[in-house]
């Protein structure tokens, strides 16, 4: 209640206290100002009720970017921004390249000036967690563009968790943050975004950021009341999305459905190759193509791992728990397409195969999960597919 005092404070003076007491009103204002909001000492010295306002951003990567391009743009008279100055980290992520380009001025995180006299912050895909001490010096505290309906999806990676998990929903979610915890803040705007079947977590990425950039904007506009009217997060329904692990790459194939490996692949495959084992070497499975259906033969008793080559679409076809998934090329040494493959590697295999050998299979791998003595480290699982 009382940091909506201060918001209102902000639109209508002090008249919004009228009715209570000078020790409530000084010492809950006191609080409330300390947490989120300015005093009536800041507001004297010019603090803006309204927009344009002076926001400091933070960003790093390209997702970043897009709502960087649109406050930038948002600049000059009657715009939603009046001065725009951006925080980031090492010389080579995009924000500041974008920063340095367009003539902005830059602060090395955590080195950052706070001279400025700033409204507002920023906070896009960062990576970094904000200071209590850093959220205090924005009067209107700092708003975070998270690309989920939070409270689903809390974490650094939700993206790649909306599309390894199959969601049909989405959205971006500006909300206020907190110290101490990723993704709790209250919300202030959501906006739903339908996932387009197929798509890929970096096709999702590109388009999250331009709908964030816009609905950022949006509720610069009417900041105020936004922060007066925001609503805290659901207690059900939250989920984490950690970090993509290069572990999630390794495919199990009596286990995954070609559904699940089409998810898996759109998910991380940009960012890492799907994988499995080859005759004990790594191989890197590249340029998959979906679930698929040999074109001759009964192959209905093809044990999870069976590699078929189908030479009429040249491609390398994988049995897994509910059917045939196909990939274009593989990585050994070097790339190979599923015809060089098939001719320098399988075409020998199904000529020597006997029956007590695996190598037209991959074999599943699981990095095992238990703990062990300390000094010993943890050994690769292999699952093999097929009875001898």
């Amino acid at each position: 209640m009382w940091n909506l005092m201060c918001v209102k404070v902000l639109e209508h003076g002090q008249s919004a206290l009228r009715g209570l007491c000078r020790t409530c009103v000084r010492g809950k204002l006191a609080a409330c100002v300390g947490q989120s909001h300015p005093s009536i000492t800041q507001r004297s010295r010019g603090l803006s009720q309204r927009p344009p306002w002076r926001v400091l951003f933070f960003g790093s990567d390209d997702f970043a970017v897009e709502s960087l391009k649109l406050l930038h743009a948002s600049r000059g008279d009657g715009a939603v921004v009046d001065m725009l100055e951006v925080v980031t980290l090492s010389s080579s992520v995009p924000v500041r390249k974008y920063a340095e380009e367009h003539k902005l001025r830059v602060h090395d995180w955590p080195d950052v000036d706070f001279s400025g006299q700033f409204d507002v912050g920023v906070v896009v895909s960062f990576g970094c967690l904000l200071q209590e001490r850093v959220i205090n010096k924005l009067p209107y505290g700092i708003l975070n563009v998270h690309p989920s309906l939070l409270p689903r999806w809390r974490g650094p990676a939700p993206v790649f968790h909306t599309v390894l998990h199959g969601d049909k929903f989405t959205g971006v979610t500006i909300m206020q943050i907190r110290p101490k915890r990723f993704d709790v803040g209250p919300i202030l705007s959501q906006e739903l975004y339908p996932v387009p079947e197929k798509i890929t977590a970096e096709e999702l990425g590109a388009s999250l950021a331009i709908v964030g950039a816009q609905l950022l904007i949006d509720t610069l506009r009417n900041l105020p009341e936004r922060i007066a009217n925001r609503r805290e997060q659901a207690k059900e329904g939250a989920t984490f999305a950690p970090k993509i692990s290069s572990s999630l790459s390794w495919l199990i194939w009596e286990e995954q459905t070609c559904e699940e490996i089409g998810r898996l692949f759109r998910a991380i495959g940009s960012r890492i190759p799907l994988r499995s084992i080859w005759m004990g070497r790594t191989i890197k499975l590249l340029d998959f193509v979906g679930e698929c259906q040999p074109f001759l033969g009964s192959h209905s008793a093809a044990v999870p791992g069976s590699i078929l080559y189908q030479k009429e679409s040249n491609t390398l076809l994988v049995r897994c728990k509910d059917g045939w998934v196909g990939f274009k090329a593989v990585k050994l040494k070097k790339r190979l397409s599923a015809a060089d493959f098939y001719n320098g590697y399988l075409h020998q295999s199904f000529l020597n195969k006997s029956p007590s050998q695996k190598s037209c299979q991959f074999q599943s791998y699981r990095e095992r999960t238990q703990h062990f003595p300390k000094g010993q480290s943890a050994k690769p699982l292999l699952l093999n597919t097929g009875v001898h």
